[in-house]
């Protein structure tokens, strides 16, 4: 037996175990996952690394060894999908391995992971093994290497334990089924492999993967399986909240982002997951934003679903206050606006706190949440704002973002007829330039005879608005402009 010394982090794809080779994020700093393969010297397509993965296979079947395909790749291929990442299970050892091909490197001792060279594509190389008992619901004590029938056991759902044989003469003797995955995957089931409390004690994160694939492919969850996550749900925090968060990124990043977040919320695995009370919610706003949104967004429009109370709740929810009657969907924009901002507002800083450190999220997802909901909140006053606001805020990066939320509320009539207007208004405004080089900066202010200080801000965004709204049209003009309102100090 092997001990095992590394993480058996999952990836996006469905690989189930995958040990990490570089430093483990840290909370706040980094929430994107590891890369275990060193950049390649050119971009690899799916066909490219299929065929990596093929050489490899046929050299190691040369020397006498068991080679096939695995895990998610099988998967993606057999439901038409390009698979992200292609990866080669053997019954080689890591060191028959090595000897096999010289452009490789040892990354994952205990778990039997080399990275192979091929046509300039790094693919992973593992052997089949069979794991020890579970500690700590997140890896294996050890591990031993085994034959493949026993490494598709150790996966965690059967639409994940499939093989294929590339090589195979026949079609029909492609896929190698250990685990009866071809028919999950044609009936659109997710299995666990085995006893589904079995697997979920092995490692908790699996409990969101499951619904993770459930949403993506729109598959039904089993039955068993079903009731197993809700049974552990309560124990999902006892995982690192930076793979919670990543699972999560996962999740929000593909198109059934919706789809995912009710999962999460209907099986109880949202308050281990945000640590807050369970609240089985609509999703009116992710579910209307853009499929293609920034995760951060999407985020953002889960916590306002959550948290602004700006819709009821569904029958058997959590303890909720329906919202009163002027933030009903039918109020007119000034009423709902006045009523639902404040929620919208703390909404967004539960997202900025709680979910921060619950999510373990980047500065920068935090900043692009916070920022986009803000301007959001800017947008909805669109109608009063002059025509300089209205450049400042076409002009601001997080506009597009900002947009993108404002549509998740269209479910509110006032907000239905704003949303068409703000783009048909703002349309010449963007053809004319929004963002032009200001006419007058600083050093004018200072040959002017004006000291540095807070006025200085002031009278470059007064003088800047102006050129906005096309009443300063040149330097000329602009300068003239700040003699005859910048007050005493000014000369000419």
């Amino acid at each position: 037996m092997h001990p095992a010394r590394l993480d058996d982090a999952p990836t996006p794809d469905g690989h189930d175990a995958r040990p990490a080779i570089l430093a483990p994020m840290s909370c706040g700093d980094s929430a994107n996952p590891p890369d275990p393969a060193p950049p390649a010297d050119a971009p690899t397509t799916p066909d490219l690394a299929l065929e990596a993965a093929v050489d490899i296979i046929r050299e190691l079947r040369a020397r006498g060894h068991v080679a096939v395909l695995a895990g998610g790749c099988v998967r993606d291929r057999l439901l038409g999908l390009e698979p992200k990442d292609v990866d080669v299970a053997t019954d080689a050892r890591p060191e028959q391995v090595q000897r096999c091909f010289r452009r490789s490197r040892l990354v994952g001792e205990g778990f039997g992971v080399v990275l192979v060279r091929s046509r300039g594509v790094w693919i992973e190389v593992a052997t089949f093994r069979r794991e020890g008992a579970y500690l700590d619901g997140r890896r294996p004590s050890e591990v031993e290497f085994a034959d493949m029938a026993a490494d598709a056991q150790r996966r965690d759902f059967t639409i994940n334990g499939l093989f294929e044989d590339p090589l195979a003469e026949a079609p029909g003797e492609r896929i190698i089924d250990h685990v009866g995955g071809r028919a999950d995957l044609e009936d659109g089931l997710i299995r666990a492999i085995g006893d589904p409390h079995s697997r979920f004690a092995e490692d908790y994160l699996r409990l969101l993967r499951a619904v993770r694939f459930a949403a993506r492919f729109n598959f039904r969850l089993e039955a068993t399986t079903e009731r197993a996550i809700r049974d552990f749900a309560p124990l999902l925090d006892r995982i690192s909240r930076e793979r919670i968060g990543q699972e999560l990124r996962w999740m929000l990043e593909r198109p059934s982002a919706p789809a995912a977040a009710a999962k999460v919320q209907a099986l109880g695995l949202d308050a281990p997951v945000f640590t807050e009370p369970r609240r089985d919610v609509p999703l009116a706003m992710l579910e209307r934003i853009a499929p293609d949104a920034r995760f951060p967004v999407k985020l953002l429009a889960w916590a306002i679903d959550r948290h602004a109370g700006l819709t009821p709740p569904t029958a058997g929810s959590g303890p909720l206050t329906p919202h009163p009657p002027d933030m009903s969907p039918d109020a007119d924009l000034t009423t709902w606006r006045a009523a639902a901002e404040a929620p919208l507002r703390e909404a967004m800083e539960t997202a900025r706190k709680r979910w921060r450190r619950a999510l373990c999220l980047t500065n920068e997802d935090t900043e692009m949440m916070f920022r986009s909901g803000a301007l959001m909140v800017r947008l909805l006053h669109w109608p009063a704002l002059s025509i300089a606001r209205r450049k400042r805020l076409l002009a601001d990066a997080g506009y597009t973002n900002a947009r993108a939320l404002l549509d998740g509320l269209r479910w509110v009539t006032a907000i239905d007829l704003l949303a068409p207007t703000i783009d048909t208004e703002a349309a010449p405004l963007l053809a004319e330039g929004v963002a032009p080089p200001p006419f007058v900066d600083g050093t004018d202010l200072i040959k002017m005879g004006l000291d540095p200080g807070p006025r200085f801000k002031e009278l470059l965004d007064a003088v800047y608005d102006e050129q906005l709204e096309n009443r300063v049209t040149n330097r000329e003009q602009a300068l003239r402009w700040l003699r005859e309102n910048g007050g005493g100090g000014l000369s000419s």
